[in-house]
């Protein structure tokens, strides 16, 4: 089942952020609020997940979101959605979730199932202000959620070991606040963390299942390409 997107981008929420310090503050007061004791969903057991990714229309200043539901017993699809937004705030490094967030809302609640787990394109804990996307999705939505990243932002990491499941810190300092994970033999590794009600262990856990042949999670393979889809059907109307 697929959910195609309005003809018109949906608006930004009323008393949205429009300022770096009133986005600061705000997510200063969310980050909070953020649950890190329970271990979420347990890896292994059926379950959907659902891949969120978004694309930018530059030239229309629009965001196209995209929320895809798996069955993670099959990998199939079960149900997709895009919505088109406006652009909700400034280019500011720390704080680009405030971006994306009302358009990633509105294409997750177009979605006739509830997700089991959340999985984003980017990071949870593994930010510089420890509340990325896959947190700040979290906190507002109450579902468990990790972040999938394809860099390690501004952190550092040894190389994980060779084979298929291996892992390393992702470090601030001391601080583990993610995990270097090699899905494929011979192929650079994601970074995996927390973004809320869940635990690293099962965070990485469900990554790795999810995995089972690309680099990438199939949610996030998913969500991209309809992304794709959508930004494209989108540029030629």
């Amino acid at each position: 089942m697929s959910a195609e997107e309005p003809a018109e981008p949906a608006s930004v929420p009323p008393g949205w952020p429009t300022t770096e310090a009133e986005a600061a503050a705000l997510q200063d007061e969310l980050r909070g609020r953020v649950v890190l004791g329970e271990p979420g969903p347990p890896p292994g057991e059926p379950l959907v997940a659902v891949g969120v990714d978004v694309a930018y229309d530059d030239e229309r200043d629009v965001v196209v979101a995209a929320a895809v539901a798996l069955d993670t017993a099959t990998l199939r699809v079960v149900e997709e959605a895009t919505v088109v937004g406006r652009v909700a705030f400034p280019y500011v490094p720390g704080l680009l979730a405030f971006r994306e967030i009302p358009t990633v809302l509105a294409a997750l609640d177009r979605l006739g199932v509830t997700p089991g787990l959340v999985v984003c394109d980017g990071y949870g804990l593994a930010h510089p202000r420890r509340f990325g996307l896959a947190s700040h999705l979290g906190v507002v939505t109450g579902l468990p959620t990790i972040g999938v990243a394809k860099t390690p932002f501004t952190f550092r990491y040894d190389a994980p070991g060779p084979h298929r499941g291996d892992t390393s810190p992702l470090l601030d300092g001391d601080e583990e606040v993610g995990r270097a994970l090699r899905t494929r033999p011979g192929v650079k590794p994601v970074f995996v963390s927390v973004g809320h009600r869940t635990t690293l262990d099962n965070a990485v856990a469900h990554t790795l299942a999810l995995a089972p042949a690309y680099r990438l999670p199939e949610t996030t393979r998913a969500a991209d390409a309809l992304c794709r889809r959508a930004l494209k059907g989108l540029v030629a109307g």
